[in-house]
């Protein structure tokens, strides 16, 4: 007896969008004024559910990928340390709290990141959000964590409208 999978079901697009703007919330901590508890309870509970639902994404897209492909290899290091976040619980204390949540939330951003590389998706470096097929943009030259140049896109009303220094 010959033994047919199923085929994988159509699945809605990450919305990252969204998460980003959970994440937003949270980070960078030197600008944003935290939410404090119940408040930040729910947030918690946001960030956990973004990550449960982009974790199998990330694993479906390396799965197609070659076993020795580095960003294949990168994303399922950071689904392991996500998967790990999601198996502890914050600290009872109001500081706890909040170290958990940012925690979650710069594993979040990681989980983003990965999943828009591997579909394709751009990000702005100028504003943090996905560059997409039909977005107009402009070349955006600067220099990499290791030194050299590197070429990126970003919106073109991003160029002309950057944003103020923090």
């Amino acid at each position: 007896m010959t033994r047919t999978r199923p085929a994988p079901a159509a699945t809605v697009p990450v919305d990252t969008d969204t998460m980003r703007g959970s994440i937003a919330l949270l980070l960078p901590h030197e600008t944003v004024q935290p939410p404090v508890g119940e408040q930040l309870a729910t947030l918690t509970l946001a960030l956990r559910g973004h990550m449960q639902l982009i974790i199998p994404e990330v694993e479906q897209i390396t799965a197609r990928l070659s076993s020795n492909d580095i960003p294949r290899y990168c994303a399922l290091a950071c689904v392991g340390e996500a998967r790990g976040k999601l198996g502890v619980r914050a600290a009872a204390d109001p500081h706890g709290a909040l170290t958990y949540a940012r925690r979650l939330a710069r594993t979040l951003t990681a989980l983003c990141d990965h999943y828009e590389a591997l579909t394709g998706q751009g990000m702005c470096v100028a504003c943090d959000r996905p560059i997409r097929a039909t977005d107009d943009t402009v070349p955006y030259d600067r220099v990499g964590n290791s030194g050299g140049a590197l070429t990126s896109r970003i919106h073109a009303a991003c160029a002309q409208h950057p944003r103020p220094a923090r």
